[in-house]
């Protein structure tokens, strides 16, 4: 019997291909933004935590959810 990490490897499930922490920059709502990665649970969708507040339909966001098209890497200057 092998190790749950051998267990878990084996399991179809959806493998992230953002890192938490990843810096990251693209636009939400036609507005840019920069951030970082929170989490990649899901398909189709990424959290991404703003260096700065969004402000849209009169509420502040701090947190948001993009699609994976919607983003890139920021890239080291």
């Amino acid at each position: 019997m092998g190790n749950l990490a051998d267990y878990f490897a084996k399991q179809d499930h959806y493998k992230p291909k953002w890192e938490s922490g990843d810096r990251v920059f693209g636009h939400w709502n036609k507005i840019p933004f920069v951030g970082s990665v929170v989490a990649d649970r899901e398909k189709d969708y990424i959290l991404v935590h703003s260096d700065l507040p969004i402000k849209f339909e009169d509420k502040i966001n701090y947190i948001i959810v993009v699609k994976h098209k919607d983003i890139n890497f920021l890239k080291e200057m």
